[in-house]
């Protein structure tokens, strides 16, 4: 709730997060040349990942077609792991872009996956106005990345960046 409705950093978080190099408290599972991959830090379900290009755009037409590629490389090496090991019935994939279509961060462009289960929601989000998630961010990143990792290392168009 503190996020919902205190003040914004005035910098972007995801340009922020990836600058910061500091992986394992950011909770980034991946980074490839165009791209990084992120766990959501107010999730809709356990697993709820981002892709996120390092450019600094908020359409999809501006993203350029390289990141734009790896993005959905990554996607599909992440979609992958989402069934194989936490056993999803179904991911929900997408983009809000802008603020009618309910971007949160509509500045800088982010590809959601979030897992799904047949009844995985309940009465407890409309009745009392909380999400329960299952697992802790922690528990999920240390799951998730060893998987992610090898899922996407030596993809077709996907890879580490440069070491500089």
């Amino acid at each position: 709730m503190s996020y919902v409705v205190g003040s914004k950093p005035d910098e972007c978080v995801f340009c922020a997060k990836a600058a910061e190099g500091n992986d394992t408290d950011n909770y980034i599972l991946y980074r490839a040349r165009h791209n990084y991959v992120i766990l959501n830090a107010y999730p809709y379900n356990s697993g709820h990942v981002m892709v996120v290009p390092y450019e600094h755009v908020g359409d999809i037409t501006q993203l350029s077609p390289d990141a734009l590629h790896e993005m959905f490389a990554i996607a599909q090496g992440c979609a992958h792991v989402i069934n194989e090991y936490l056993r999803a019935e179904g991911i929900n994939l997408g983009m809000n872009i802008g603020q009618a279509a309910g971007a949160g961060i509509e500045q800088h462009l982010h590809l959601h996956l979030v897992p799904r289960w047949v009844g995985d929601t309940n009465y407890t989000t409309t009745v009392a106005g909380t999400r329960i998630v299952p697992q802790a961010l922690e528990e999920t990143f240390s799951a998730l990345q060893p998987e992610i990792r090898k899922a996407l290392d030596g993809s077709a168009g996907v890879g580490r960046p440069d070491p500089e």
